[in-house]
């Protein structure tokens, strides 16, 4: 055979059969490694299947943070929230933070289950127009481990998107594990076919959770996915009886505006650290709601208002 290498050893299938580098002749060979992953794969069936179940989703939006611990998941649940107040927008959010499903508890779900219909797994609803999907519906218990390694995660991921029913949406927003490892691959790769219309990237002001964010800035580069914008959350303490303002983080580096001017990407907007926000994630309700006229609240419709005039224009990958 043609493809035969001249060194090679006997009964080698050929650096273009289907055995190349799995056949028992390939044992031993130094090209074993080469062979078994040169070989071209054809293109994964189901991005067709999860195009056309995302077909009626008009926008799809990241919410990633190289750092854990910046106020992600709640950004996330307020985002959605804050889209949702509108009643004729109908909004879903996606939980991929496969082994650290926050969001069922942000949004008051714990203990809600998946039901699976002709259709598809049915995502669960806070309101008629507000609905979730994440992992933590799929455990016994809220505080069971979650040990998978990549390949589970991504075919969760992958049926997450092929098999929920999410219906006719305005806005997916996607809830991301901190980091840039394989729950981001999978997840931009999965939805490039049916578009995605940016990533909100979330930091603190201090330079230890700006230098990572950086990186998840430059990932997002390196994958063509577009950056709505940045966001500093916590960026300063507002204290709710006095209203006076403090720096718990100080931006030492010059915070995330400066960051984002460096980078050459979008600003959003800065997020007051308000602890009424951790107590309304911790019962399950909308800060929204419970206090609209903060500074915090303000502060988020402001950032929500930018990253709904972004979508509006039509920017998409």
């Amino acid at each position: 055979m043609a493809d035969v290498p001249q060194d090679a050893p006997d009964h080698c299938p050929g650096t273009e059969s289907d055995k190349a580098g799995k056949a028992s002749a390939c044992q031993g060979c130094p090209n074993q490694s080469i062979c078994a992953s040169s070989k071209p794969v054809g293109p994964d069936p189901d991005l067709g299947k999860i195009k056309e179940r995302l077909s009626s989703v008009k926008h799809k939006v990241l919410v990633l943070s190289g750092k854990g611990g910046v106020g992600k998941s709640t950004f996330t649940a307020h985002l959605a929230h804050g889209l949702a107040g509108d009643e004729n927008r109908q909004v879903a959010v996606l939980d991929v933070d496969i082994c650290g499903p926050s969001i069922p508890t942000v949004f008051g779900l714990q203990g809600e289950q998946v039901h699976q219909s002709g259709s598809g797994w049915s995502p669960v609803y806070i309101e008629d127009n507000l609905a979730v999907m994440s992992v933590g519906f799929l455990l016994e218990k809220p505080s069971d481990a979650v040990i998978w390694r990549g390949p589970k995660k991504n075919g969760l991921i992958k049926q997450f998107l092929r098999d929920v029913d999410w219906g006719d949406i305005d806005y997916l927003v996607i809830d991301t594990p901190p980091g840039t490892s394989d729950e981001h691959l999978s997840i931009i790769q999965y939805l490039k076919p049916a578009g995605i219309d940016g990533a909100v990237v979330i930091t603190t002001p201090q330079e230890v959770s700006l230098l990572d964010v950086r990186k998840e800035i430059n990932f997002c580069k390196k994958v063509n996915l577009p950056v709505i914008g940045v966001v500093e959350n916590m960026s300063a303490f507002v204290c709710p009886n006095c209203k006076k303002e403090s720096q718990i983080f100080p931006p030492s580096t010059g915070g995330a505006e400066k960051m984002a001017e460096e980078m050459k990407v979008p600003f959003l907007g800065r997020i007051p650290l308000d602890p009424r926000i951790g107590k309304s994630c911790d019962e399950g309700k909308s800060f929204f709601t419970e206090i609209p006229d903060s500074p915090a609240a303000k502060a988020y419709m402001n950032v929500i208002q930018n990253v709904i005039e972004y979508c509006s224009s039509g920017s998409s990958t």
